[in-house]
Parts: structure tokens; sequence; C-alpha cells
């Protein structure tokens, strides 16, 4: 399931700084998703976007509002 998948790698990205620097310099949930892919993890952005608000452990995971953005 995706949402397991999709913790899991939040709770591994607390304990690895290095892939925590590379999530927060993603541009996109999309690139967030492929980082995933390459850790072993098999979730979407979009899953990723639904996720926003809720929190994993000590990390919450929030959507940034980008300027000119539709919503």
């Amino acid at each position: 399931m995706a949402l397991d998948q999709l913790k899991a790698f939040i709770l591994k990205m607390q304990q690895d700084d290095d892939l925590k620097q590379t999530v927060l310099a993603a541009s996109t949930a999309d690139d967030v998703a492929k980082i995933a892919l390459r850790q072993g993890f098999e979730f979407s952005g979009d899953e990723l976007l639904r996720f926003s608000g809720k929190t994993v452990g000590q990390v919450t995971v929030v959507k940034p509002d980008h300027p000119g953005e539709y919503h």
C-alpha cells in the first residue's frame, strides 16, 4: 500500500541527513516520489500531496505555496 510506503520513507528520511537534504532540495512532489523510488519506496507525487498536514514521527508533510501556482 502506498500510504505505508510513504510513511516508511518519511521515517527513513528522519534517520538519513543526506536523504533529507535531497528531499528538501526537490522542486515537486513528483521529484520526491522519484527520490523515494530510488530508495525502494513506491508512492506518487499526488499521494504525497494528499498527505500534506499529516505527521509521521517528527516530520509533518507540508505542501509549500509557490507564487503563481494554481490550486
